[in-house]
Protein backbone atom coordinates (compact mmCIF):
# COMPACT_ATOMS: atom_id res chain seq x y z
CA UNK A 1 0.00 0.00 0.00
CA UNK A 2 1.10 3.70 -0.51
CA UNK A 3 2.55 5.27 2.65
CA UNK A 4 2.39 8.62 1.17
CA UNK A 5 -0.74 9.36 1.29
CA UNK A 6 -1.81 12.27 3.57
CA UNK A 7 -4.59 11.81 6.50
CA UNK A 8 -7.57 13.28 4.52
CA UNK A 9 -7.09 11.26 1.61
CA UNK A 10 -6.86 8.06 4.29
CA UNK A 11 -9.77 9.42 5.69
CA UNK A 12 -11.39 9.79 2.53
CA UNK A 13 -10.52 6.13 1.70
CA UNK A 14 -12.51 4.87 4.88
CA UNK A 15 -15.48 6.71 4.40
CA UNK A 16 -15.77 5.53 0.47
CA UNK A 17 -15.30 2.15 1.70
CA UNK A 18 -17.95 2.47 4.50
CA UNK A 19 -20.65 4.52 1.95
CA UNK A 20 -19.96 1.03 -0.50
CA UNK A 21 -20.12 -1.56 2.67
CA UNK A 22 -22.91 0.07 4.07
CA UNK A 23 -25.16 -0.43 0.74
CA UNK A 24 -25.09 -4.47 1.74
CA UNK A 25 -26.41 -3.90 5.10
CA UNK A 26 -28.86 -1.28 3.88
CA UNK A 27 -30.24 -3.62 1.05
CA UNK A 28 -30.45 -6.08 3.60
CA UNK A 29 -32.84 -3.71 5.24
CA UNK A 30 -34.78 -2.71 2.40
CA UNK A 31 -35.70 -6.01 0.71
CA UNK A 32 -37.61 -7.14 3.67
CA UNK A 33 -40.40 -4.75 2.82
CA UNK A 34 -40.02 -3.71 -0.75
CA UNK A 35 -39.43 -6.02 -4.33
CA UNK A 36 -36.24 -4.87 -5.96
CA UNK A 37 -38.39 -3.03 -8.45
CA UNK A 38 -39.27 -0.47 -6.58
CA UNK A 39 -35.67 -0.41 -4.43
CA UNK A 40 -33.77 -0.27 -7.60
CA UNK A 41 -35.38 3.14 -9.10
CA UNK A 42 -35.51 4.82 -5.75
CA UNK A 43 -31.57 4.07 -5.03
CA UNK A 44 -30.77 5.41 -8.12
CA UNK A 45 -33.09 8.30 -8.23
CA UNK A 46 -32.14 9.82 -5.08
CA UNK A 47 -28.31 9.01 -6.23
CA UNK A 48 -29.12 10.87 -9.54
CA UNK A 49 -30.29 14.11 -7.43
CA UNK A 50 -28.12 14.68 -5.04
CA UNK A 51 -24.86 14.22 -7.89
CA UNK A 52 -27.00 16.48 -10.31
CA UNK A 53 -26.75 19.18 -7.26
CA UNK A 54 -23.23 18.82 -6.71
CA UNK A 55 -22.50 19.23 -10.45
CA UNK A 56 -25.20 22.12 -10.43
CA UNK A 57 -23.47 23.56 -7.63
CA UNK A 58 -19.62 23.87 -9.19
CA UNK A 59 -21.14 25.20 -12.49
CA UNK A 60 -20.54 22.21 -14.54
CA UNK A 61 -22.88 20.59 -17.31
CA UNK A 62 -23.02 17.27 -19.19
CA UNK A 63 -21.42 16.79 -22.28
CA UNK A 64 -22.56 17.62 -26.12
CA UNK A 65 -24.65 15.00 -27.34
CA UNK A 66 -22.21 15.40 -30.40
CA UNK A 67 -18.93 13.87 -28.05
CA UNK A 68 -20.33 10.40 -28.73
CA UNK A 69 -16.61 8.73 -27.10
CA UNK A 70 -18.16 10.45 -23.82
CA UNK A 71 -21.71 9.25 -24.34
CA UNK A 72 -20.60 5.96 -25.60
CA UNK A 73 -19.06 5.90 -22.28
CA UNK A 74 -21.71 7.18 -19.87
CA UNK A 75 -24.61 5.26 -21.67
CA UNK A 76 -22.03 2.03 -21.03
CA UNK A 77 -21.42 2.79 -17.52
CA UNK A 78 -24.66 3.35 -16.44
CA UNK A 79 -25.97 0.35 -18.36
CA UNK A 80 -23.37 -2.46 -17.78
CA UNK A 81 -21.52 -0.72 -14.91
CA UNK A 82 -24.27 0.65 -12.68
CA UNK A 83 -27.79 -0.57 -13.60
CA UNK A 84 -27.39 -4.42 -13.88
CA UNK A 85 -24.90 -4.91 -11.26
CA UNK A 86 -27.23 -3.31 -8.50
CA UNK A 87 -30.34 -5.38 -10.15
CA UNK A 88 -28.20 -8.85 -9.73
CA UNK A 89 -27.10 -8.45 -6.18
CA UNK A 90 -30.20 -6.50 -5.04
CA UNK A 91 -32.03 -9.87 -5.92
CA UNK A 92 -29.47 -11.69 -4.77
CA UNK A 93 -29.42 -10.39 -1.38
CA UNK A 94 -33.28 -11.11 -1.28
CA UNK A 95 -31.94 -14.66 0.29
CA UNK A 96 -28.35 -14.16 1.01
CA UNK A 97 -26.85 -12.53 4.16
CA UNK A 98 -25.51 -9.21 3.52
CA UNK A 99 -21.86 -9.76 4.66
CA UNK A 100 -22.03 -12.78 2.50
CA UNK A 101 -22.76 -10.97 -0.80
CA UNK A 102 -20.16 -8.46 0.33
CA UNK A 103 -18.02 -11.33 0.32
CA UNK A 104 -18.29 -12.88 -3.11
CA UNK A 105 -17.96 -9.14 -4.59
CA UNK A 106 -14.93 -8.96 -3.67
CA UNK A 107 -14.27 -11.54 -6.35
CA UNK A 108 -14.55 -8.49 -8.78
CA UNK A 109 -10.77 -7.82 -9.39
CA UNK A 110 -10.18 -11.18 -10.18
CA UNK A 111 -12.45 -10.49 -12.78
CA UNK A 112 -10.67 -7.27 -13.72
CA UNK A 113 -7.41 -8.82 -14.24
CA UNK A 114 -8.66 -11.16 -16.53
CA UNK A 115 -10.80 -8.72 -18.69
CA UNK A 116 -7.48 -6.42 -18.88
CA UNK A 117 -5.35 -9.04 -20.03
CA UNK A 118 -7.40 -9.35 -22.63
CA UNK A 119 -8.23 -5.68 -23.73
CA UNK A 120 -4.75 -3.57 -22.61
CA UNK A 121 -1.27 -4.70 -23.53
CA UNK A 122 0.27 -3.19 -19.93
CA UNK A 123 -2.00 -5.45 -17.98
CA UNK A 124 -0.82 -9.35 -19.03
CA UNK A 125 -1.03 -12.03 -16.64
CA UNK A 126 2.08 -13.42 -15.23
CA UNK A 127 2.87 -15.46 -13.10
CA UNK A 128 2.24 -14.05 -9.58
CA UNK A 129 -1.08 -12.80 -11.08
CA UNK A 130 -2.09 -16.33 -12.25
CA UNK A 131 -1.12 -17.67 -8.89
CA UNK A 132 -3.69 -14.64 -7.40
CA UNK A 133 -6.35 -15.42 -9.92
CA UNK A 134 -6.37 -19.41 -8.93
CA UNK A 135 -6.31 -18.54 -4.81
CA UNK A 136 -9.14 -16.06 -5.31
CA UNK A 137 -11.57 -18.48 -7.61
CA UNK A 138 -10.78 -20.63 -4.98
CA UNK A 139 -11.90 -19.30 -2.49
CA UNK A 140 -15.32 -18.22 -4.73
CA UNK A 141 -15.84 -21.57 -5.03
CA UNK A 142 -15.12 -22.13 -1.30
CA UNK A 143 -17.98 -19.28 -0.77
CA UNK A 144 -20.12 -20.82 -2.48
CA UNK A 145 -19.58 -24.33 -1.06
CA UNK A 146 -19.82 -27.87 -2.34
CA UNK A 147 -23.71 -28.53 -0.84
CA UNK A 148 -24.37 -25.39 -3.27
CA UNK A 149 -23.03 -26.95 -6.04
CA UNK A 150 -25.03 -29.72 -5.58
CA UNK A 151 -28.18 -28.44 -6.53
CA UNK A 152 -28.04 -25.76 -9.72
CA UNK A 153 -32.07 -25.23 -8.90
CA UNK A 154 -30.67 -24.40 -5.39
CA UNK A 155 -32.03 -20.56 -4.59
CA UNK A 156 -28.97 -19.76 -2.62
CA UNK A 157 -26.37 -21.02 -5.78
CA UNK A 158 -28.82 -18.90 -7.88
CA UNK A 159 -28.53 -15.99 -5.51
CA UNK A 160 -25.08 -16.19 -5.17
CA UNK A 161 -24.27 -16.49 -8.97
CA UNK A 162 -26.54 -13.73 -9.50
CA UNK A 163 -24.10 -11.26 -6.74
CA UNK A 164 -20.76 -12.76 -8.58
CA UNK A 165 -22.35 -11.60 -12.08
CA UNK A 166 -23.00 -8.23 -10.46
CA UNK A 167 -19.11 -8.95 -9.55
CA UNK A 168 -18.41 -9.27 -13.32
CA UNK A 169 -20.76 -6.09 -14.26
CA UNK A 170 -18.17 -3.92 -11.96
CA UNK A 171 -15.08 -5.75 -13.69
CA UNK A 172 -16.53 -4.31 -17.25
CA UNK A 173 -17.28 -0.76 -15.73
CA UNK A 174 -13.72 -0.78 -14.79
CA UNK A 175 -12.14 -1.70 -18.28
CA UNK A 176 -15.32 1.11 -19.93
CA UNK A 177 -13.78 3.95 -17.49
CA UNK A 178 -10.45 3.47 -18.54
CA UNK A 179 -10.89 3.76 -21.86
CA UNK A 180 -13.74 6.88 -21.12
CA UNK A 181 -12.43 10.24 -21.71
CA UNK A 182 -12.07 12.65 -19.37
CA UNK A 183 -14.36 14.73 -18.45
CA UNK A 184 -14.81 17.46 -15.65
CA UNK A 185 -15.43 16.11 -11.62
CA UNK A 186 -19.01 15.24 -11.16
CA UNK A 187 -19.85 14.85 -15.26
CA UNK A 188 -18.62 11.47 -15.70
CA UNK A 189 -20.88 9.88 -12.37
CA UNK A 190 -23.78 12.63 -13.12
CA UNK A 191 -24.21 11.06 -16.51
CA UNK A 192 -24.10 7.48 -15.99
CA UNK A 193 -26.07 7.55 -12.54
CA UNK A 194 -28.92 9.55 -14.56
CA UNK A 195 -28.68 6.63 -17.42
CA UNK A 196 -29.43 4.13 -15.00
CA UNK A 197 -31.98 5.80 -13.33
CA UNK A 198 -33.94 6.01 -16.35
CA UNK A 199 -33.07 2.25 -17.48
CA UNK A 200 -34.50 1.58 -13.83
CA UNK A 201 -37.78 3.43 -14.42
CA UNK A 202 -39.71 0.45 -16.57
CA UNK A 203 -39.45 -1.24 -13.21
CA UNK A 204 -42.01 0.88 -11.64
CA UNK A 205 -44.94 -0.20 -14.25
CA UNK A 206 -44.33 -4.04 -13.56
CA UNK A 207 -43.96 -3.13 -10.17
CA UNK A 208 -47.87 -4.84 -8.27
CA UNK A 209 -48.19 -1.81 -5.88
CA UNK A 210 -51.15 -3.52 -4.06
CA UNK A 211 -48.13 -5.63 -2.25
CA UNK A 212 -46.17 -3.05 -1.57
CA UNK A 213 -45.56 -1.73 1.82
CA UNK A 214 -43.20 1.48 2.57
CA UNK A 215 -42.34 1.08 6.06
CA UNK A 216 -40.01 3.73 7.64
CA UNK A 217 -37.26 1.37 8.12
CA UNK A 218 -37.10 0.76 4.56
CA UNK A 219 -37.39 4.01 3.12
CA UNK A 220 -34.67 5.15 5.23
CA UNK A 221 -32.71 2.43 3.96
CA UNK A 222 -33.60 3.44 0.07
CA UNK A 223 -32.72 6.94 0.64
CA UNK A 224 -29.86 6.07 2.35
CA UNK A 225 -28.54 3.90 -0.66
CA UNK A 226 -29.49 6.67 -2.59
CA UNK A 227 -27.60 9.69 -0.95
CA UNK A 228 -25.19 7.85 0.88
CA UNK A 229 -24.00 4.39 -1.01
CA UNK A 230 -24.64 6.25 -4.56
CA UNK A 231 -24.47 9.62 -4.62
CA UNK A 232 -22.04 10.83 -2.14
CA UNK A 233 -19.29 7.72 -2.92
CA UNK A 234 -19.58 8.96 -6.28
CA UNK A 235 -18.61 12.44 -5.09
CA UNK A 236 -16.10 11.05 -3.27
CA UNK A 237 -14.59 8.44 -5.66
CA UNK A 238 -14.45 10.70 -8.32
CA UNK A 239 -12.46 13.33 -5.82
CA UNK A 240 -10.19 10.88 -4.96
CA UNK A 241 -9.48 9.78 -8.14
CA UNK A 242 -8.32 13.08 -9.21
CA UNK A 243 -5.94 13.07 -5.99
CA UNK A 244 -4.56 9.53 -6.00
CA UNK A 245 -4.79 6.94 -8.02
CA UNK A 246 -6.88 4.05 -9.32
CA UNK A 247 -4.86 1.78 -7.85
CA UNK A 248 -5.39 3.71 -4.46
CA UNK A 249 -8.89 2.99 -4.75
CA UNK A 250 -9.24 -0.45 -5.59
CA UNK A 251 -7.79 -1.07 -2.61
CA UNK A 252 -11.22 -0.41 -0.99
CA UNK A 253 -11.61 -4.45 -2.58
CA UNK A 254 -9.87 -5.35 0.53
CA UNK A 255 -11.36 -3.24 2.97
CA UNK A 256 -15.35 -2.97 1.76
CA UNK A 257 -15.95 -7.25 2.85
CA UNK A 258 -14.27 -6.40 6.02
CA UNK A 259 -16.85 -3.49 7.23
CA UNK A 260 -19.50 -5.18 5.58
CA UNK A 261 -19.28 -8.33 7.92
CA UNK A 262 -18.59 -5.65 11.49
CA UNK A 263 -22.00 -3.89 10.10
CA UNK A 264 -23.70 -7.41 9.50
CA UNK A 265 -22.45 -8.61 13.20
CA UNK A 266 -23.61 -5.44 15.09
CA UNK A 267 -26.68 -4.86 13.16
CA UNK A 268 -28.17 -8.63 11.82
CA UNK A 269 -26.21 -10.64 14.30
CA UNK A 270 -24.60 -12.49 11.05
CA UNK A 271 -22.08 -14.62 11.79
CA UNK A 272 -19.86 -16.49 8.66
CA UNK A 273 -18.52 -20.01 8.90
CA UNK A 274 -15.17 -20.72 9.08
CA UNK A 275 -15.00 -21.57 5.82
CA UNK A 276 -16.24 -18.35 4.42
CA UNK A 277 -13.49 -16.80 6.77
CA UNK A 278 -11.30 -19.51 4.61
CA UNK A 279 -12.84 -18.04 1.13
CA UNK A 280 -12.50 -14.36 2.00
CA UNK A 281 -8.38 -14.99 3.03
CA UNK A 282 -7.73 -16.68 -0.25
CA UNK A 283 -10.08 -14.58 -2.52
CA UNK A 284 -7.73 -11.33 -0.90
CA UNK A 285 -4.96 -13.43 -0.87
CA UNK A 286 -5.34 -13.48 -4.48
CA UNK A 287 -6.52 -10.03 -5.18
CA UNK A 288 -2.89 -9.07 -2.85
CA UNK A 289 -0.38 -11.44 -5.42
CA UNK A 290 -2.16 -9.28 -8.01
CA UNK A 291 -1.70 -5.78 -7.00
CA UNK A 292 1.79 -6.66 -5.68
CA UNK A 293 2.52 -7.84 -9.11
CA UNK A 294 1.44 -4.87 -10.95
CA UNK A 295 3.03 -2.44 -8.60
CA UNK A 296 6.27 -3.83 -9.62
CA UNK A 297 5.76 -4.31 -13.22
CA UNK A 298 7.14 -0.43 -14.13
CA UNK A 299 10.24 -1.25 -12.86
CA UNK A 300 10.57 -4.72 -14.92
CA UNK A 301 12.66 -4.90 -17.95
Amino acid sequence: MDTQRSPAEWALFLLLSSCWAGAFAMTKVAVEDLPVSVIIPGRLGCGAAVLWIAMLARGERLPPFSNRPAWLSIIGLGTIGTAMPFYLITMGQTTIDSSLAALLISAAPLFTAILAHLYFRDEQLTGFKVIGLLAGFAGVVLLIGPDALKGLGNADLVAQLLVLGGALCYSINGIIARQAPRLAPTVMPVGFVTVAALCSVPMLFWTDWSTVTLTPESAAAVIGLGAVSTGLAGIILIFLVSRTSATFIALTGYVIPILSAIIGFFAFQEVQSWSALGAFVLILSGVWFSQRQRRRAPGQA
